[in-house]
């Protein structure tokens, strides 16, 4: 039996640099530079170029990729504890090279790209030469796949594709997007699409328009209307009819490695908390001495605890069984419950530090937005709640009697079988 709440003390010297590294470095310039993903911008080259050299040095670029890709290999776990420090800012992913949705993107292209196709998208992608996009969710019908209605027709050897695409991240950075589209309209619906590369520049592929958050500058998520657009017969990803497949590839980890970097970001906010709380007086007392103000300090640490405990073991039972839908509730309930913690702590954070923690000068009111989009994003959190309760209910049998299996006079009337010789000796006896 292994059962260890201790980080190897190599990789922990690891995590101490990016710890380090990541405050000193990293995190002064989210109030610099604009997106992460506008890789071109000469202000963006000038200050992360030279960061992402010294992770590449230290030999921490991409260490979600295997080692056939350049990577180091590391299991979930060790992962996990490495994007607990990157989610402390917006930069931190792209300066050690493992940025969402490229690492999905990356990830498919691993799996099912031709070695054609990992040459010209891959490769790049991987150096952060370029962006990507994963272009699925539809205006008409969110992520619900039964109601897509964007569609590739193959014609001689080229897809053509038409539809129209919403919030698809990062689309205005990308080089090529990654779409989903009805390829087999007749056949049921995790059968009926398909995955493509279509490259931006590709005539037809419009964006109507981009759509950002209230809080955010500028838009980063894009509308996006496919006319036309014709890519060759070689940009299918996988198999035709294969997109749920592919798909799924990228979601599994992808989504441990977002709830650490959320857990990153609440441990932040948790910290900002504690601060004020031991700065701040009124009343003739510091706000940590008021009782109702511990009582949010206690209930957000522990809320904290018993979710980075939980997304930890997750990681582990990724690891221990090389299969991610062994543990599909697991992810699905780490999925679920991210939101919640994002929101109820940001929010404590907001109310201990009043006007303040209202107002564009503090993070606070952004991340309480941020946790309903967490909630949203990669299907929304009803749907993996009913995800986990299916799973969960497989490993129920169903009573066959009037009453239930677990009925009092039941269990007291076998139980009085079980032991009828033993007690009636002891009886005798006394």
């Amino acid at each position: 039996m292994a059962w260890d709440f201790e980080t190897d003390p190599e990789f922990q010297d690891a995590l101490d640099w990016m710890d380090d590294f990541v405050r000193r470095e990293v995190e002064p310039l989210d109030h610099v530079l604009g997106s992460p993903y506008d890789i071109t911008n000469p202000r963006n080259i000038a200050l992360v170029r030279p960061l992402q050299q010294q992770v590449k040095d230290r030999g921490l670029w991409a260490c979600h990729l295997g080692p056939e890709l350049g990577g180091q290999g590391f299991g979930q776990v060790k992962l996990a504890l490495m994007n607990e420090i990157l989610g402390r800012t917006r930069f931190g992913p792209v300066v050690f090279g493992c940025q969402a949705p490229d690492t999905g993107n990356a990830e498919i292209l691993a799996h099912f790209g031709t070695p054609a196709q990992k040459k010209t998208f891959l490769e790049p992608l991987l150096a952060n030469e370029i962006v990507s996009c994963f272009s699925m969710t539809e205006p008409q019908g969110g992520a619900d796949p039964g109601v897509f209605t964007t569609k590739a027709e193959l014609q001689g050897d080229e897809w053509v594709i038409n539809g129209e695409k919403w919030f698809s991240s990062n689309a205005r950075w990308a080089s090529f997007l990654i779409v989903m589209a009805v390829t087999d309209p007749d056949r049921p619906t995790v059968d009926r699409m398909s995955m493509f590369i279509v490259p931006k520049d590709t005539p037809g592929v419009e964006i109507v328009r981009n759509v950002g958050f209230a809080t955010e500058k500028e838009g980063s998520h894009a509308y996006v209307r496919y006319t036309d657009v014709r890519v060759p017969k070689d940009h299918l990803l996988g198999r035709r009819g294969e997109a749920f497949k592919v798909a799924q590839v990228r979601l599994g980890g992808g989504r441990i490695h977002h709830a650490m970097r959320t857990l990153g970001r609440v441990k932040m906010l948790f910290d900002m908390m504690c601060e004020r709380a031991v700065s701040r007086e009124t009343k003739g007392e510091k706000l940590g001495d008021k009782q109702m103000v511990q009582e949010k300090i206690a209930d957000a640490w522990i809320q904290m605890e018993q979710f980075r405990l939980f997304v930890l073991r997750t990681a582990w039972r990724i690891d221990r069984y090389k299969d991610y839908m062994q543990v599909r509730k697991d992810i699905a309930a780490v999925k679920a419950e991210m939101p919640k913690v994002l929101h109820d702590i940001a929010t404590r954070a907001l109310y201990i530090h009043g006007s303040l923690g209202i107002s564009s000068e503090m993070p606070f009111a952004d991340q309480v937005l941020q946790s309903f989009h967490m909630g949203l994003a990669d299907g929304p959190s009803e749907v993996h709640k009913v995800t986990v309760a299916r799973q969960l209910l497989r490993g129920y049998s169903p009573s066959n009697t009037l009453f239930p299996s677990y009925h009092v006079p039941k269990l007291q009337a076998e139980a009085e079988a079980k032991f009828a010789e033993a007690l009636e000796h002891i009886d005798d006896v006394i």
